[in-house]
């Protein structure tokens, strides 16, 4: 079984859609070892996001980042990560496809809803951030 990391973002969050999100992991076979609420600091974040630390919307990203609840789950199936990630869509919703994550939820590139890792190096750098 893989692991993978998921963060259900301030934007759904603020939109009540929890739910939704995670009926939709749940009914594409995804089982959820972890489940945590947190409000990410702006340390947890910054180091969530190092490796976009000279970009220039890297401030922007933490401040969205930090600006309300999110809910960090650490997922389990077999090819986890390459399955999450079509099951979230492409960053830019307007590029994701139909019955996507992204599609579905997202109100645009920033504020895309939901995060999911894109290998498994960086599922597990994440999932040691978030739940330690």
């Amino acid at each position: 079984m893989e692991k993978t990391l998921a963060i259900i973002k301030p934007d759904a969050t603020e939109r009540n859609l929890i739910g939704d999100i995670i009926k939709m992991i749940e009914m594409n076979n995804f089982k959820l070892k972890r489940i945590n609420s947190v409000h990410m600091t702006v340390s947890i974040a910054e180091e969530f996001y190092a490796m976009h630390s000279e970009k220039p919307f890297f401030k922007s990203l933490v401040d969205y980042m930090t600006s309300g609840m999110v809910v960090v789950l650490e997922l389990e199936k077999n090819n986890a990560i390459e399955d999450f990630r079509k099951l979230i869509g492409k960053t830019n919703p307007e590029d994701a496809e139909e019955g996507t994550i992204r599609k579905k939820f997202a109100i645009d590139k920033s504020h895309n809803s939901i995060h999911g890792s894109d290998s498994l190096e960086s599922a597990n750098r994440e999932i040691s951030i978030l739940f330690g």
